[in-house]
């Protein structure tokens, strides 16, 4: 390892020790939580700091195994913020339920140095050890709340499903590599297109890992059919988990689709594209169908999170059809749903501060007159996950659509792409349904018994602050994100 490797990888060792620094201050101070936060926080400025410094030039480590380019630090970014924001938004929650606080924060912090790893990726077996480092801690974290059955059943489904795609995953990447003979993704990718330019037909190996590595990243994304996973892992986990994984893992599991498919199976776009549309399809419609009829708040935001995937897959077809903007809309709708997502989680997780108050709809009855201002930020977050204007999730869900109507016009697959892009649109239209039926139960009616007021931390507040912020400043300025994610989809090319 020279010191240039080291360099490189400055933001991802920087991360695994602070996952060690907040174990070793736990040992010194055990139970207190204020010493773990304060490293986590100043930990993850470190890595934020040292991701904008690295990213300042393009590089690699390890013979050109870990690529840091303008993709591997916007996606660094926004694994930071998405632990930041989950550690701002836990621990009210969690010591209402004597749940340790820094364990929670070192399993998180290990969690994200797997995604960073995963995030620059240019080897297969890198990208590999970097997606089994980001879903194990999620594992833990799913059965982090112990004494409870719903957290242990969901962990243990999670879990065993997540192993087997795991092994699926593998075996896709033992087919690639076996028939390419290399690991390096520039390598497969140029492998893939001298057969491609050759004229040769599909081989049956390379169908078959195809077939393999699709249902591999399918069930890390939750897509359709491979998502059953989701609502039991979601509703079990402690809500400030639950946040998380219908962000973080999402947001990694992109990052491999783009590193693996957009990177090295690239040349082959042609065979695998068509599988992509299906999934998107059949993803944003099941998804939005069943989150119309659950009256769990945590359960439909579940299935309301399968729906956006099925719209950032319409981002990712709009690429693989030829159109770049797919991949920027791909990237802007990562982002948009990271804040979003995470701050109505972290309104529900606010208040189910207390333990025994459920997430039922009925909880949520008559909540802008007791807690005006939970109801009202989650309202705008509501609002921003259907895609009203102007809100972040109103420009996510415009970009992946129009790119998908420019890959109807240009495109082979044309009739495909405009087809996927107006079932979007009727999607978008179906789940303000459901979205908006909270909005009615906080506004329009009257809560059932005295229900306490609930004080919630400084940490909570500034997590919600955050989230708003952004929310807000992606919808009325969404140029401040462009031009960062037209360079980070620049660099996939």
């Amino acid at each position: 390892m020279s010191f240039s490797d080291i360099v490189t990888l400055a933001p991802f060792v920087a991360a695994v020790l602070v996952a060690a620094a907040i174990i070793v201050v736990d040992f010194i101070a055990p139970g207190r939580k204020v010493p773990a936060l304060a490293v986590t926080f100043i930990g993850l400025a470190l890595v934020a700091a040292l991701t904008v410094v690295t990213g300042q030039t393009s590089s690699t480590a390890f013979n050109g195994a870990y690529v840091v380019d303008p993709l591997t630090t916007f996606l660094d970014m926004l694994f930071v913020a998405i632990v930041a924001l989950t550690v701002a938004f836990a621990p009210d929650y969690l010591e209402q339920r004597t749940l340790p606080v820094a364990e929670f924060n070192a399993v998180l912090v290990f969690a994200m140095s797997g995604a960073m790893l995963l995030a620059g990726s240019a080897d297969l077996l890198v990208l590999f050890l970097g997606l089994e480092l980001m879903v194990l801690p999620g594992y833990v974290l799913a059965g982090y709340h112990k004494s409870d059955g719903f957290s242990t059943e969901g962990a243990i489904k999670y879990f065993l499903l997540g192993s087997f795609s795991s092994a699926i995953f593998l075996f896709g990447l033992a087919f690639v590599w076996g028939l390419t003979g290399t690991t390096r993704i520039e390598g497969v990718s140029q492998s893939l297109a001298a057969m491609a330019a050759g004229g040769a037909a599909l081989s049956p190996g390379l169908g078959m890992g195809l077939a393999f590595l699709t249902t591999g990243v399918a069930f890390k994304i939750a897509a359709v059919p491979f998502h059953y996973w989701t609502p039991d892992a979601y509703q079990g986990s402690p809500t400030p988990v639950t946040g998380y994984l219908s962000v973080g893992p999402k947001v990694g599991a992109f990052a491999l689709i783009i590193r693996l498919f957009a990177g090295a199976l690239g040349p082959l776009a042609a065979d695998w594209s068509i599988m992509f549309m299906v999934l998107a399809a059949l993803t944003m419609t099941l998804g939005n169908l069943v989150a119309l009829t659950q009256d769990n708040v945590k359960r439909m935001l579940a299935y309301s999170s399968i729906a956006h995937t099925g719209y950032m897959l319409v981002g990712f077809a709009a690429f693989a059809a030829g159109q770049i903007r797919g991949m920027e809309g791909l990237l802007y709708y990562m982002a948009a749903y990271t804040f979003m997502n995470l701050g109505a989680f972290g309104v529900v997780s606010a208040l189910q501060k207390r333990p025994g108050i459920t997430s039922n709809l009925s909880t949520f009855a008559g909540l802008i007159r007791r807690e005006p201002k939970l109801a009202l930020l989650l309202t705008l977050f509501l609002l921003s996950l259907t895609g009203i204007p102007p809100t972040a999730g109103f420009f996510g869900k415009f970009y992946v659509i129009l790119a998908a109507v420019e890959a109807g016009q240009t495109s082979a697959t044309g009739g495909w792409m405009t087809g996927l892009a107006i079932l979007a649109v009727l999607n978008a239209a179906v789940a303000a349904f459901y979205y908006l039926r909270v909005v009615v139960y906080m506004f329009m009616r009257d809560q059932a018994g005295d229900v306490p007021v609930l004080r919630h931390g400084r940490l909570v507040w500034a997590g919600l602050a955050v989230t708003a912020a952004v929310t807000v400043v992606l919808g009325l300025f969404p140029n401040v994100l462009l031009d960062i994610v037209g360079k980070a989809a620049a660099a996939i090319g």
